[in-house]
């Protein structure tokens, strides 16, 4: 039996999975390496965190991988960041198809190069039809940001008369998010010992399950996501009702 069959056989898995993957820089600094070998180091976990979700059938999983606020960031790091978004793409995304993994970017584009809009695009449009995984990535993304998004939808939809603001409801904001056609994420993981959220998904957390994990994100091993899912699994979730 595998770790993954024997660990997670009477668990109660989470359908949606998000993960802050935090503490490249703190492991390249640790090392004397600079930021950008932490981010390259990054790519391994996150493809072991992939196909563990694939196996173990978890529809959906979301990463937050550049933030807008990260554009504060060393030029030369974003630069190198950018490049590795690039290569990346280029290099997985016909494996991941192959798994049938549904590649989607959300976040803004609008500054980013037109090589990489290019690639973000027609990794989306190979893999749409795929089913086993929902795989998004979110770039040059924040929280705040997609709610002004919607709020500035449901403005236009009722300066333009197809909406009134008495038929505003929570569902309908919320098909307007990002991921509107996903659930909601149970489950929240970041690691690198922050107790934070950092503008990630915030309209989508309401009720989502936080962990922290000390680890810096090019550490995080299977081993580690898996234990990570028992104590999910050990949860109870009471969605605001009495205990």
């Amino acid at each position: 039996m595998t770790a993954s069959s024997s660990t997670t056989k009477h668990a109660k898995l989470p359908q949606h999975v998000a993960i802050i993957m935090d503490g490249n820089g703190r492991w390249a600094r640790a090392r004397n390496l600079k930021n950008s070998d932490g981010h390259k180091a990054g790519i391994e976990p996150l493809r072991c965190i992939i196909e563990t979700c694939a196996e173990l059938g978890i529809p959906a999983l979301t990463v937050f991988a550049f933030s807008s606020e990260n554009w504060q960031r060393p030029e030369q790091e974003v630069q190198a960041l950018m490049g590795l978004f690039i290569e990346s793409l280029t290099r997985e995304i016909q494996e991941l198809n192959e798994k049938s993994v549904a590649l989607r970017v959300i976040g803004r584009r609008d500054q980013f190069q037109p090589e990489l809009v290019e690639r973000m695009n027609y990794c989306e449009q190979l893999t749409r039809n795929n089913k086993r995984l929902t795989l998004t990535i979110a770039v040059d993304y924040g929280g705040r940001w997609d709610i002004v998004q919607a709020a500035k939808n449901v403005a236009q939809q009722c300066v333009d008369g197809k909406l009134k603001a008495s038929e505003v409801t929570e569902e309908l904001f919320s098909d307007l998010l990002c991921n509107a056609d996903l659930p909601d994420p149970d489950l929240c993981i970041r690691t690198g010992g922050d107790y934070r959220i950092s503008n990630f998904l915030l309209w989508q957390f309401a009720y989502t399950e936080l962990l922290v994990n000390d680890c810096l994100w090019p550490d995080y091993t299977r081993e580690k996501f898996l234990r990570d899912l028992e104590v999910f699994s050990d949860r109870e979730r009471r969605f605001g009702q009495s205990g």
